[in-house]
């Protein structure tokens, strides 16, 4: 490929990132380090009225929990922030009005009323704006006239569309596109608030920042007809183009949060990790090959390819995400997995039982290591670790098959063997356990659930005597004769 690679992520700061949005930013990145080109983030802020609190925020934090860096930007404090369109606007004055003096835009005149109607009117016929606005073409004297009665100069300024031929574009997804210019409108560059529309702001800054690729979502396909003219009008050379697919539920509707989608915030909050969450949204439309699934970030880097991205739209699967992640969170070192749960314990464990010692969630993590899929799990599932006593009713200690006194006799009989030996290890706490059960003439299945129920609380747990040895003889038998004495007053 001839030239550096510079591509944008380009989001508008109208709410909190979703999946899709953030989907573009990763395939922009990809494609940039795939090629050793440049990145670069632009906040395209000139639509005040829509622009919401937080929202900037809330992008550039999703981009940095899944390491997705930029490469060049306004420095702040060190690193790069993003560029702002709304710090930008005398380049787009500057490029408005010169499209005024060309004679290929024009003030409109129209009340804002009259504006919408007509912008309603052209997307109902396909027809040219001039159906619905005559601004285009007033005489010298009309338009003087129409000045001293409003007493200013119009702040609206639209771009004059070609009202014959066809606009092509060669997309490097799509293949050939093409449309009809008299079926396009007249559209507004500049509004009265003084600040530009998107389609001259994104041309502007793309030809000043050099841009060589415009990956966006398949919805923005229409806008770039005029766009190309736009180009065409300023002398610019246009970059490439690529639309991404969309991205549907299983139902092939649009996606949406009865599909499980939310926001990417939402995402690190559940505890996904942000390489399983990359990995999958990368196969939102792209694919190594037709079996591969599980990638390092490298490897997808070293062989994204646009060739290999689909035109049909993507099916977002709320459960093969969930599989991702626990796939991820298996591959981990025990010391790896301690260390990615440690915020959520922090976040989600009682302050009572915090803070948590590292050395014993590591050793606490791999019998989790085949269970967990979330991260937010991470407390509720070891939460009886922790605690001196677990609290829960004592009904539940006594398996099928079994009555109170059956139950009451194979706690102290555990609790008995449990106390004598200092042997801790997984494997002698088995042995001598299934001892004890034959001689109670209990099945496993009963003696290990009273033991279970006891030491944990729960009917389900990690391998009993693994979490026995985690926990230690100290602990193990304080829960036992909790148990006991528990189990002795409620009868």
């Amino acid at each position: 490929m001839s030239g550096e690679v510079r591509v944008r992520y380009a989001p508008s700061p109208t709410g909190l990132p979703h999946i899709g949005n953030i989907r573009t930013a990763l395939f922009n990145w990809l494609f940039a380090r795939h090629h050793r080109g440049k990145f670069i983030v632009r906040v395209e802020d000139t639509d005040q009225a829509r622009k919401v609190p937080g929202s900037v925020e809330a992008i550039l934090e999703g981009l940095r929990w899944l390491d997705i860096d930029w490469d060049e930007g306004p420095e702040v404090g060190g690193p790069y922030g993003p560029y702002f369109q709304s710090e930008r606007l005398e380049i787009y004055h500057g490029l408005a009005e010169r499209l005024v003096s060309q004679g290929n835009a024009y003030h409109c005149y129209c009340s804002q009323e009259r504006r919408e109607d007509a912008g309603q009117g052209q997307r109902d016929r396909r027809t040219s704006a001039s159906a619905d606005c005559n601004c285009r073409g007033l005489s010298q004297e009309e338009i003087s006239k129409l000045k001293s009665e409003s007493g200013q100069e119009s702040e609206v300024i639209r771009f004059a569309m070609p009202t014959e031929g066809i606009t092509r574009v060669k997309d490097l997804i799509r293949g050939e596109v093409e449309w009809r210019n008299e079926t396009l409108n007249d559209f507004i560059i500049m509004k009265s608030d003084g600040y530009p529309t998107y389609h001259l702001a994104v041309v502007a800054d793309d030809n000043l920042m050099e841009i060589s690729h415009v990956m966006r979502a398949e919805e923005w396909l229409p806008s770039t007809p005029r766009h190309l003219q736009l180009y065409d009008a300023l002398g610019f050379e246009p970059p490439k183009f690529a639309h991404l697919p969309m991205i549907m539920g299983p139902d092939r509707a649009k996606l949406s949060k009865r599909h499980g989608a939310t926001a990417i915030g939402e995402y690190e909050h559940d505890g996904y990790l942000p390489e399983a969450m990359s990995n999958f949204m990368v196969l939102l439309g792209w694919s190594l090959d037709d079996k591969t699934e599980i990638m390092s970030t490298q490897s997808i880097i070293d062989n994204f390819s646009l060739e290999r991205i689909t035109k049909s739209a993507a099916i977002f699967d709320q459960e093969k995400l969930l599989w991702m992640n626990g796939m991820y969170i298996r591959e981990m070192t025990p010391e790896q997995l301690a260390d990615r749960m440690m915020p959520f314990l922090e976040r989600d464990l009682p302050k009572e039982l915090l803070p948590v010692d590292r050395d014993y969630l590591c050793r606490i993590a791999p019998l989790l290591q085949e269970r967990i899929k979330q991260l937010e799990d991470a407390a509720n599932q070891t939460s009886y670790f922790f605690q001196a006593d677990e609290q829960f009713d004592t009904g539940i200690l006594v398996q099928k098959g079994m009555d109170r006194e059956m139950t009451l006799s194979a706690l102290k009989a555990a609790l008995d063997e449990l106390s004598a030996t200092d042997d801790f290890q997984h494997e002698k706490l088995e042995e001598m356990m299934n001892v004890a059960g034959e001689r109670l003439s209990l099945s496993r299945r009963q003696f290990f659930g009273v033991l279970r129920v006891a030491t944990t609380g729960r009917a389900v747990s990690p391998p009993l005597f693994e979490m026995m040895e985690v926990m230690g003889k100290d602990r193990t038998v304080s829960r036992m004769k909790n148990a006991v004495e528990r189990f002795t007053a409620a009868g």
